[in-house]
């Protein structure tokens, strides 16, 4: 694998190191070691999966708060999306900044998300498949969130948003949460 850090210190964009024949290829996609020797949480605990039907779906802006804060691998096994992470921790000289990347099923990138960061995403295409690895178990009553077009972050979507849940859309903007509400 290969690990290329993004602007957003502790948050990854992981590329494959495919082992091509005329089958096709062979490549890792997690390895606890590689992991750890990049001051990576390899403790995964859980997978999950998102389906999303239409082109231009926004699920986000959200995170766990503590006492269960979680780390995430993101990879998209079909179609294609913009994925984004929001850097929330309030120590970090990248407090409040964005990053966003196209992961599909045909450039194979995976994005590793550090614990105190917020994350969603939008469809570029019908038929997009996200599979997840957390760090943590879900706790209900600890997952928070913030409105994916709030301004205080300013993020950049490429496709317009079609659809979206009840829940996401009414998230609070980010200067209405109380301070420590949101981070880890």
């Amino acid at each position: 694998m290969i690990f290329t850090e993004t602007k957003l210190k502790g948050a990854f964009v992981i590329d494959i190191d495919k082992k091509e024949d005329a089958r096709g290829f062979f490549a890792r996609t997690f390895c606890q070691k590689e992991f750890r020797e990049h001051g990576l949480n390899p403790n995964f605990v859980q997978a999950n999966v998102s389906y999303n039907d239409k082109k231009g779906t926004m699920r986000g802006m959200h995170i766990q708060a503590a006492p269960h804060c979680e780390a995430k691998l993101v990879r998209c096994a079909e179609g294609a999306l913009f994925d984004v992470i929001v850097d929330l921790r309030k120590n970090s000289s990248t407090f409040k900044q964005w990053f966003g990347i196209e992961l599909s099923r045909d450039n194979f990138k995976m994005l590793f998300i550090p614990e105190g960061f917020a994350h969603g995403f939008v469809t570029l295409t019908n038929h997009t498949q996200i599979l997840y690895q957390m760090s943590e178990f879900y706790a209900p009553g600890f997952d928070r969130g913030f409105r994916y077009n709030d301004p205080a972050f300013a993020i950049k979507w490429p496709v317009k948003v079609a659809e979206i849940s009840e829940k996401d859309a009414s998230w609070p903007l980010f200067a209405s949460v109380p301070q420590g509400n949101l981070t880890c």
